[in-house]
């Protein structure tokens, strides 16, 4: 079956962002929003701690577990927002390169953000994000 998102690229604005600028959904798509991805192990901690790659990472691997089970997977991704815990430009940088990774070519826009802090306790990295597929 056909994917419903479709990315949507600009020349009129800089391509040194690493995704798209616009993401679009046919009418017939039916949306997925995921609470936010948070690097949760089973028994409900955070893991690891301290490691903004690796809780990067744990959150991807959260996201495709909420995906699956909504019928979805990465490449139907629309949006995301990428939010880490730190004032620092290069916590940010290894949060985002480890979920870039994981999306690959299908770059959806989207928002990397520093925050003072998350939900849990330890958190440093979750993953906000907004799906689209066809039935």
């Amino acid at each position: 079956m056909a994917r419903a998102v479709t990315l949507i690229r600009s020349r009129s604005l800089s391509d040194v962002a690493e995704y798209a600028y616009a993401a679009a959904a046919p009418p017939d798509a039916r949306l997925i929003f995921l609470a936010g991805a948070c690097p949760l192990a089973d028994d409900g901690t955070v893991t690891p701690v301290g490691d903004y790659a690796g809780q990067a990472a744990r959150a991807v691997e959260n996201l495709r577990t909420a995906l699956h089970e909504a019928g979805a997977d990465l490449r139907d991704l629309i949006s995301t927002r990428v939010l880490v815990a730190s004032g620092s430009q290069a916590d940010l940088v290894a949060a985002w390169e480890v979920y870039r990774d994981a999306v690959g070519d299908h770059d959806v826009p989207s928002t990397l953000l520093g925050v003072t802090v998350l939900g849990y306790s330890d958190q440093l990295v979750e993953i906000e994000a907004v799906a689209a597929v066809r039935e």
